[in-house]
């Protein structure tokens, strides 16, 4: 479908053009350049695995918040589009755009616009979880929004002290033979998706506290972060690693690779 655009940008710097013009037209558009009611921008680009990477460095997709506060944000203030102060951009790569998306007719992307009018609604995100090191019962797992409270701990299913039973989707295996599994707690983390942020967060549970075991995360080019205490999470950006105990090893990512 896309092959029928002819004058398709070919380089970063027209493909970030021609998101850009495309954004601030649908900007325009929005309650005639009022932008006071809009929480959210949600963009959505489709392109070949080869041009991929052009797409990324043209929203800066390694630097969270450029886009949105260097760029997008820039239009806005140009053409007195009154943003309000807590509005956000996301920035998915799928292979299709949901149905009521707009579509650009130069760039491979839609864009959904939500506000206070207009929410967006049944919005399902979805991210991957590769384990790098550690056995569990998948080497990847699919997470979602629409998922709830993603356990993830040693053993599928385990008693907890209450006498309930947890169900970890994320299930270390319990053999004596996996010795990377040993740190991992059978309550040691979940995950929950944050609708008013728009992101998933990583909060440690009983088992992945001191004085118990441990959970680090350390981003792309960052220091590790230790979780100390189950109340406050970690927001969870692409590329992120998570030690669980000693040695498992855990990586969030969009990307299906």
């Amino acid at each position: 479908m896309f092959d029928l655009f002819k004058n398709r940008p070919k380089d970063v710097k027209e493909i970030r053009n021609a998101l850009l013009q495309f954004i601030k037209e649908q900007l325009q558009k929005t309650e005639g350049g009022e932008g006071s009611n809009i929480t959210g921008l949600y963009l959505f680009i489709h392109c070949d695995e080869e041009e991929k990477h052009l797409y990324e460095a043209a929203v800066f997709y390694e630097i969270p918040g450029k886009f949105q506060n260097d760029e997008v944000q820039k239009i806005a203030d140009d053409y007195a589009i009154a943003l309000p102060a807590s509005w956000k951009l996301e920035i998915i790569f799928n292979k299709e755009f949901p149905p009521e998306a707009i579509r650009s007719k130069n760039v491979d992307a839609a864009l959904l616009i939500s506000t206070l009018r207009n929410p967006l609604q049944h919005k399902v995100q979805t991210a991957f979880i590769n384990v790098l090191s550690g056995e569990a019962e998948k080497s990847s797992y699919i997470i979602s929004s629409s998922k709830g409270k993603i356990n993830i701990g040693r053993g599928a299913s385990v008693q907890t002290a209450d006498g309930f039973f947890r169900k970890n989707f994320i299930a270390f295996l319990e053999s004596a033979a996996h010795e990377k599994n040993r740190a991992v707690s059978r309550q040691h983390a979940h995950i929950e998706w944050d609708p008013v942020d728009g992101s998933f967060f990583l909060f440690a549970d009983e088992g992945g506290i001191p004085p118990n075991n441990k959970i680090k995360v350390r981003a792309v080019g960052g220091d590790p972060v230790k979780l100390m205490t189950t109340q406050i999470g970690h927001r969870l950006e692409e590329g992120d690693q998570v030690i669980l105990g000693e040695s498992a090893v855990l990586e969030f990512t969009f990307s299906a690779e």
